[in-house]
């Protein structure tokens, strides 16, 4: 979901910057600079997550924001932006789009020390050393993808398990969505520690 991006043609996207640019800090984004790109939020109904790319900066700077027209809302990597737009929408999570929300929400929050990062396969794992082939079959055989454990119908709540790293840690974790979108996790399970990868970059 997150990766499906397509580049907006020239009128839409200078739309859509007028509208987000106001949002943005600490300076807005100049139309003959900036290219947009789009790709789907199928668990809101009329919203689209659009990137902003300024060619102008080196390295070029990034901003990313949830669209519908007339409300846009910046991302700035709390959850609260998230939160609002569940409560806004309203958010509509189903068995079919459960994995897509939970990539997008750990993808664009980011906590004091850092993101939780999703690992669905070796690839996944930004390197700093890459590890020896034997490495990367043992860590593969080991990472399972994202998936729905169970969907609890009396207290309206999806399970999952996935696999994260965070920092240089990679660990098993269950994590937990409400109807509502409110994100929890709980039995974190440590694997591996002190791996080489390259710092995390939200932007």
């Amino acid at each position: 979901m997150i990766e499906d991006w397509q580049k907006l043609d020239p009128e839409p996207a200078a739309r859509i910057l007028s509208e987000i640019n106001p949002l943005l800090e600490p300076v807005p984004f100049s139309e003959e600079d900036t290219t947009l790109r789009k790709s789907a939020l199928p668990f809101y109904d009329g919203y689209e997550l659009i990137e902003l790319t300024d060619m102008s900066a080196v390295p070029a700077a990034r901003k990313y924001a949830m669209y519908k027209p007339g409300e846009p809302v910046v991302i700035d990597w709390t959850n609260q932006p998230i939160y609002d737009t569940n409560e806004k929408s309203p958010i509509a999570l189903t068995s079919r789009n459960i994995l897509d929300y939970v990539r997008f929400f750990f993808s664009y929050v980011r906590g004091r020390y850092g993101r939780f990062l999703i690992i669905e396969n070796v690839d996944d794992i930004r390197w700093q050393v890459e590890p020896p082939v034997q490495g990367r079959k043992v860590m593969q055989e080991m990472l399972e993808p994202l998936h729905l454990v169970e969907y609890d119908v009396e207290e309206d709540v999806y399970h999952l398990e996935a696999f994260m790293m965070f920092k240089d840690s990679l660990f098993k974790t269950k994590i937990h969505v409400h109807s509502d979108g409110l994100v929890s996790m709980s039995d974190e399970e440590l694997k591996i520690e002190g791996m080489p990868v390259l710092q995390d970059s939200a932007a």
